[in-house]
């Protein structure tokens, strides 16, 4: 099953393009744990909806695709499975490590935590992995509909994989953004801004984790 047709299925050209305009909203927010002059890396791409979208001194990205297309030329792309970055890239070389909505798809839980563990070892001393995440817990069994799903992550086992890597968790929103960009999450960016200035919101239309975590 190749990830390029599934993606291209599920998410057809306009919808893409409406993402990236969520997107500017969500890294406004995030940006918040992204000092500004950071050496930021953006694991599992897509797009690159978040490294274009946040402020940092040097940005990278990375995707089992080539995605330099769409990420942009001020972005350093490299393509690799993320598994394999620590061959690839430099250790203790970033401030901020990033992903969204891939750790599902690794083929199993120890996976998921042999991930983490690249993620910190490619962060500096101090330096922060996030990661937004589909909780199977909030999102029930519509966390199957997607045919690339293969790890279920709970808020709970989210930050148990992330200290088993080795990470000191610092911050979780168990109840943060919408499941999708296909569900409840308003579509006109100045109404993303309301969402995220309003955590009641999240309350009630949240289904997706947001990890925050440091390397001691």
């Amino acid at each position: 099953m190749r990830a390029d047709e599934v993606y291209a299925r599920r998410f057809p050209e306009a919808e893409a393009r409406a993402k990236d305009a969520l997107w500017r909203e969500i890294a406004r927010w995030l940006q918040r744990f992204v000092p500004r002059d950071a050496v930021v890396l953006d694991l599992a791409c897509d797009r690159g909806y978040f490294i274009r979208n946040i402020a940092a001194r040097e940005r990278w990205a990375t995707d089992l695709r080539d995605m330099r297309a769409d990420v942009g030329e001020d972005v350093h792309f490299v393509r690799s499975d993320g598994l394999r970055l620590a061959e690839i890239l430099p250790r203790a070389d970033f401030d901020v490590a990033f992903t969204s909505n891939y750790l599902e798809h690794l083929p199993s839980a120890d996976a998921v935590v042999e991930q983490l563990r690249v993620m910190r070892g490619l962060l500096k001393p101090g330096g922060r992995a996030i990661v937004l995440q589909p909780n199977v817990a909030l999102v029930g069994g519509v966390y199957w509909d997607f045919i690339d799903h293969k790890v279920a992550l709970t808020d709970r086992s989210l930050v148990e994989a992330a200290e088993l890597a080795g990470l000191r968790t610092e911050r979780v929103i168990r109840r943060f953004l919408p499941y999708s960009t296909k569900g409840r999450l308003p579509r006109a960016p100045a109404l993303v801004r309301a969402y995220l200035a309003f955590p009641p919101a999240w309350a009630l239309l949240g289904k997706q984790t947001l990890y925050v975590g440091t390397r001691e």
